[in-house]
């Protein structure tokens, strides 16, 4: 299973220097608008001290992470929904993505043009957030006419439909994103068939100066994503990325250096995974493998990421939890303590299981 995050904003916010950073994929940054045209991908690794840990202790070698995709969209302007810019460009590109990371320039520099002539966040929040919300009004208002259309048929279901369409749009007339509004099942199904822009949870990412942390429009930026009980990571875009050139070995003495515990970057890859509601189960056969799911994941399912085989023929699973295994210290006496455990198909896989898979393959 695939997760992705889709990294959005202005155009000369950061984005590119952020994506680099992250991936090391060497996105093209330059000072002008839509440097970026179609999107750059990238696949991460999930930090997780627990995988080399569990290494250790069970004497694997070259234990596999997890991982998710992080997309470096183009930026957007004012009139986007409309087809400025690169507008339906880059609106299609954000109904592809599980999560927005919405990075907002918190930083003055001369010598970076801001597309709106100076640095103010939450006007230039509040510019991406009414496109989307055009956007999905739009989006729900050629929905209506096709479902009123089906109504006059006589179909039972359109009617009900188009009362919960009309919901929608209200909903967002009055400025409110698709995410906060309260849904029941069926709801919930629309919103996913369209594919709504508002209906993604979101992530702030301050793009600071070294100098300028703590700054006003830090602070503003914090206190509107208060109001939307939505987080901010705060980056220095431009060390971030200086510290993913350095090798390995240097990474930690360079962070000490500028008195920080952990880089920005893996704040914001941890972030992003709780942003998506991800919990990670490790497996152990050859190797030791991280796996990525969805937080209340059902056992089969959780096999399923590995094989579809494993689903189709899942008979148990036999797991024993991440804690229980560095209180053991091995897995002989995690047994010997009776920490191993059979579970069947309604099984809910915890973050930091570790599971063994048993299942039978129909010929």
């Amino acid at each position: 299973m695939g997760f992705q995050c889709g990294i959005v904003g202005l155009p000369n916010v950061g984005k590119s220097t952020i994506f680099n950073a992250l991936t090391g994929a060497g996105a093209q940054m330059a000072n002008y608008p839509f440097c970026t045209i179609d999107p750059n991908r990238g696949i991460v690794a999930v930090p997780d001290d627990r995988l080399y840990y569990i290494a250790e202790l069970l004497q694997k070698k070259d234990p596999v992470p997890t991982r998710i995709e992080f997309i470096d969209i183009a930026g957007l302007v004012k009139g986007a929904s409309k087809g400025e810019g690169l507008g339906n460009r880059f609106l299609s590109h954000i109904r592809e993505v599980e999560a927005v990371i919405h990075v907002v320039r918190c930083f003055s520099n001369d010598d970076v043009a801001h597309v709106t002539g100076e640095v103010d966040p939450v006007r230039d929040v509040e510019i991406i957030n009414t496109e989307l919300l055009l956007a999905d009004i739009e989006t729900l208002e050629r929905a209506l006419e096709k479902m009123e259309k089906r109504t006059r048929s006589g179909e039972k279901e359109a009617q009900a439909n188009c009362e919960r369409l009309g919901r929608m749009i209200d909903h967002l007339n009055q400025g409110k994103f698709i995410r906060s509004m309260e849904m029941n099942t069926e709801e919930s199904m629309l919103i996913s068939e369209y594919g709504l822009l508002t209906a993604k949870p979101v992530l702030y990412v301050a793009n600071i100066d070294e100098k300028d942390a703590g700054n006003e429009s830090l602070s503003q930026l914090k206190n509107l994503a208060a109001d939307e009980n939505a987080m901010v990571v705060e980056i220095t875009g431009s060390i971030e990325e200086e510290i993913a050139e350095l090798p390995d070995d240097e990474k930690q003495e360079y962070l000490e250096a500028m008195g920080l515990e952990e880089s920005g970057l893996r704040r914001l890859i941890s972030a992003s995974y709780t942003l998506l509601g991800l919990i990670t189960f490790y497996t152990v056969t050859t190797n030791l493998q991280a796996w990525t799911v969805k937080n209340g994941t059902r056992a089969p399912r959780g096999a399923g990421q590995i094989h579809t085989d494993f689903e189709k023929g899942f008979i148990r699973a036999e797991v024993f939890h991440y804690d229980e295994l560095i209180q053991a210290g091995s897995e002989q006496r995690v047994k010997e303590l009776g920490h191993l455990r059979s579970e069947g198909k309604e099984y809910i896989i915890k973050d930091g299981d570790i599971i063994h898979f048993l299942f039978n393959v129909q010929g």
